[in-house]
């Protein structure tokens, strides 16, 4: 990450992330902006950095505060659920925004790859989490102690054929899958909700496996699938043995602290090489 390209921008939603890649910034000796959307973002994820509070669809709010900072290098992060437009408060600009991509807002790539080009044609650059928690990524291969065996191997292949497909249809990036069983998807409630679900599910024998994946063509630089300690927690409380993760396309937050309590709690976390699974990059 280039330190002498003025503050990074962070557009802020809910969750560690964002305050992992402000405090990482910050460690690395860039200044740091953080935009916060009302009703996502907490209070605490802000505290001690420079930022502002907007509601999401107040675009030419954010885009002045940002240029007022100084931002050129802007990435999003943090979980947004999807607001009624009552909610949204949208301003001049952010009416003109919603007019021009219209049915693009139905779903969640083609909403972001929008925002995105339009953030660009203020002459923002928007980068993505990777490039700041680098370490952060996930290897390919076993990442813990714990290895799946033959049971779970087949449902983590079986689960990233059902995840390619959620993904094509723009609906979510993960599963559980059991035996051969589908036990849940993720849709719009994300991934704690579908570990919930999935463990109401749950059969005899040999726990599940929950496989995280980006979307074909996902716009990478906005919406990377991210996992933590919590997800650990999650999995493990809801009988699964393993989680199973796209290698170079999905964050681990605390990387080593996630790691270890999937030992602890005898999970398996994995890498996928997935070779050719598309993505949205600049350019493509």
């Amino acid at each position: 990450m280039d330190n002498s390209a003025g503050a990074l921008g962070i557009l802020t939603g809910g969750g560690y992330l964002p305050r992992l890649l402000a405090e990482t910034a910050s460690s690395q000796g860039r200044a740091v902006f953080m935009v916060a959307f009302q009703g996502q973002a907490d209070p605490a994820t802000v505290a001690g950095f420079p930022h502002v509070w907007v509601r999401l669809g107040e675009a030419g709010k954010t885009i002045l505060e940002l240029k007022k900072a100084q931002v050129i290098d802007l990435v999003m992060a943090g979980a947004v659920r999807r607001p009624s437009l009552s909610e949204l408060g949208l301003d001049w600009r952010g009416t003109q925004l919603f007019a021009r991509i219209g049915a693009r807002a139905l779903g969640d790539d083609g909403l972001l790859r929008a925002v995105s080009r339009e953030l660009e044609l203020e002459g923002f650059r928007l980068i993505g989490a990777d490039a700041v928690l680098a370490s952060s990524v996930a290897g390919a291969g076993p990442l813990g102690v714990c290895r799946p065996d033959e049971q779970a191997s087949a449902d983590i292949a079986h689960g990233v054929r059902i995840a390619r497909v959620l993904g094509s249809l723009d609906i979510g990036q993960a599963v559980v899958v059991q035996q051969g069983l589908v036990l849940g998807v993720e849709a719009i409630e994300g991934t704690d909700a579908l570990l919930a679900r999935a463990g109401e599910q749950r059969r005899d024998g040999p726990g599940g496996v929950l496989v995280k994946i980006a979307k074909p063509r996902q716009e990478r630089r906005v919406d990377l699938p991210t996992i933590g300690a919590e997800t650990v927690s999650r999995a493990a409380a809801s009988g699964l043995r393993g989680i199973a993760v796209q290698a170079q396309a999905c964050i681990i937050l605390d990387r080593l602290g996630t790691i270890a309590a999937a030992d602890r709690a005898g999970l398996f976390l994995v890498g996928l090489d997935l070779g050719g699974v598309e993505s949205e990059q600049p350019g493509v």
